[in-house]
């Protein structure tokens, strides 16, 4: 079992106790300028937190809408929590923050602790012993995907090498070097964060299986499996292997590696330190809050995400406030806002060497044209710049694909020539994505049989299991461009009860509107993939009513639907366990549907 301990983060003495008000009390600490939230309820009583939301680390401010004096507001998304009771209240149904232990002293005083379990990778530490020149080296491939070279053993992060990712959405900004594939073929073991399509790519994987099947693969035991959707793919990996948190994996007698998950979202995210000859490696990936914010300090290289835009908010909202200026305001303030958090974090840490990665991706398609325009990302150069201004003693590194990163040159001197960057004629930035043959696969989906009968949308949201929300949603099948299709389905879902009404109820309620391109969606019906694609991919538009995100809803569709696909062969039977319907496209783009029932002989005839 692992042991805790505690440490005060605020004292406050009994002067300073008598000055709290009634309600929200912010204080700072003198040691360390952290800010912290105290609650003063009606009897006296107490209640603190760390000033930090729990959705993506902004800070909290006063609510001046609240009149009871117990909520605050995140002034990242506008995230509110009632600190009185720890839950956020918009959205509503979403996490509860973590509290702070409120100790009285004798003295009247007020400590502030910090319960937390001891630093995992403390258990059997290693000194560090000398490296010699080309034993350790990272070469940098593509977006996440990173190749260690440790000694004896190779090992690579997070492949994505080839295809999209998020349906159509992402594709690769970096060309890969031409040796990638076989490079990851010749690794000793993968590492995989998590299962979002950039980082899991079946794409990818379904190469790697056709010439090395049995490669140990390691991944975290998040409540969701990363590897759920295996057995659909049809991918034929014969060696995952997953892996309990925060537990050394021995790999040999030098190296080993240990899995961390991500607090705010554990059902999936996770990150790794990599240890060889004493030596740390640290990769936070796209955690939020890895291992509860405590990482190790003073690595020897650390790498993380930062680049922002992964995400459908707001580029893909329209109404009320989301006008082009109002999203383009909001984009530069949020990737400010995050360059600024990643350059803190890297200052707190103070590895030795830092690299800026997982964020080289581009919305490459000629459809999506309007998200590249305006969904600008910081630049790996910007956060380099701002750190080496925050913490100059800091090596950085913006990397090229096939660049090489030598540790121990690095760390014998930070003068010494450490990286080697790829040949001067090698493609950087790809010009070329083979878009159709992955947007015709995506597209397959619009003729299944399963969308010729409309009680599919029943059976489809009855296996996804989400209900007794007071929520309305309008989903519309539409073209490329976004414009409803006349022969596409459009219908609402009121998933209070489940029902699926021709007009918006009369009672009051939420409502929002989500179009979807007809090819993805159906592609994710059929397959009882994840929203993901659509939302994070930027394959719909919405629209809501009131302008509230609706955590529920969406955790579930983007994270908790069922595990097995739905039952199509089921729904054939129960809905034509006599007939097939057949849609032919016709010369003018739309298409003709055709119902072929079947004899006793199982031969077929056309239906009257």
């Amino acid at each position: 079992m692992m042991a805790h301990s505690s440490k005060t983060v605020l004292s406050l003495d009994s002067q300073a106790v008598c000055s709290l008000k009634d309600g929200v009390n912010f204080r700072k600490s003198p040691d360390d300028g952290k800010c912290y939230i105290i609650y003063k309820g009606e009897k006296g009583e107490l209640k603190a937190c760390k000033n930090q939301c729990k959705h993506q680390g902004g800070l909290f401010i006063k609510d001046i809408e609240d009149v009871g004096g117990r909520t605050v507001r995140c002034t990242k998304h506008y995230w509110k929590l009632n600190v009185s009771t720890m839950q956020y209240v918009n959205p509503p149904d979403s996490f509860t923050q973590d509290e702070l232990d409120v100790v009285m002293t004798d003295e009247g005083g007020v400590q502030l602790l910090e319960v937390t379990a001891s630093d995992p990778w403390l258990v059997d530490p290693w000194d560090p012993q000398e490296l010699q020149e080309g034993e350790v080296t990272v070469t940098y491939l593509t977006h996440a995907c990173m190749e260690l070279k440790l000694g004896m053993k190779k090992m690579i992060f997070d492949p994505w090498l080839t295809g999209p990712a998020f349906a159509r959405g992402w594709w690769l900004l970096h060309e890969p070097p031409a040796d990638s594939m076989e490079r990851l073929c010749q690794a000793d073991l993968i590492y995989i964060s998590h299962m979002h399509s950039d980082h899991l790519s079946y794409p990818t994987l379904q190469c790697l299986s056709e010439k090395k099947p049995d490669i140990p693969i390691y991944v975290g035991n998040t409540s969701r499996p990363v590897f759920w959707f295996l057995e659909k793919s049809q991918v034929q990996l014969t060696n995952i292997n997953v892996v309990p948190f925060g537990v050394w994996q021995q790999v040999d007698e030098y190296l080993r590696f240990m899995i961390l998950k991500d607090e705010v979202h554990p059902e999936m995210d996770t990150c790794i330190i990599v240890e060889y000859k004493g030596h740390k490696i640290l990769n936070t990936v796209d955690c939020t809050r890895p291992n509860n914010g405590r990482l190790p300090h003073n690595v020897d290289l650390m790498m993380s995400d930062f680049a922002g835009g992964a995400s459908g908010f707001p580029m893909t909202f329209s109404g009320g406030k989301y006008t082009e200026s109002w999203k383009a305001e909001f984009i530069k303030n949020e990737r400010k806002k995050l360059l600024n958090y990643k350059a803190q974090l890297v200052k707190s840490l103070q590895p030795r060497i830092y690299c800026p990665f997982a964020g080289y991706f581009v919305e490459a398609h000629p459809s999506d044209r309007y998200i590249q325009d305006i969904n600008k990302k910081n630049k790996a150069e910007e956060l380099n710049a701002l750190i080496k201004k925050m913490a100059p003693g800091i090596t950085t590194w913006t990397p090229k694909p096939g660049a090489v990163l030598d540790l121990a040159l690095a760390l014998m001197s930070p003068s010494r020539n450490a990286i080697t960057d790829p040949p001067t004629d090698t493609k950087i930035y790809k010009d070329s994505w083979d878009f159709e043959l992955y947007v015709d696969h995506l597209n397959s989906a619009i003729t299944a049989e399963i969308f010729t009968h409309e009680s599919w949308i029943q059976f489809y949201f009855t296996w996804a299991g989400f209900r007794n929300y007071n929520l309305v949603v309008r989903v519309i099948e539409t073209d490329e461009d976004f414009n409803p299709i006349d022969k596409g389905y459009d219908f609402l879902v009121d998933f209070l009860d489940l029902s699926f009404p021709n007009q918006r109820p009369n009672r009051e309620h939420a409502y929002e509107e989500v179009r979807n391109r007809i090819g993805v969606m159906r592609h994710v019906v059929k397959n009882g993939l994840l929203w993901d694609d659509l939302y994070i991919g930027f394959q719909n538009r919405l629209s809501r009513d009131p302008d509230v995100y609706h955590h529920r809803f969406w955790n579930h569709f983007q994270t908790e639907l069922p595990i097995t696909g739905p039952d199509w062969e089921l729904f054939l039977e129960q809905v034509a366990p006599n007939q097939r319907t057949v849609r032919n496209k016709t010369e003018n783009g739309y298409y003709q549907t055709q119902t072929i029932c079947l004899k006793s002989d199982g031969t077929s005839k056309p239906s009257d």
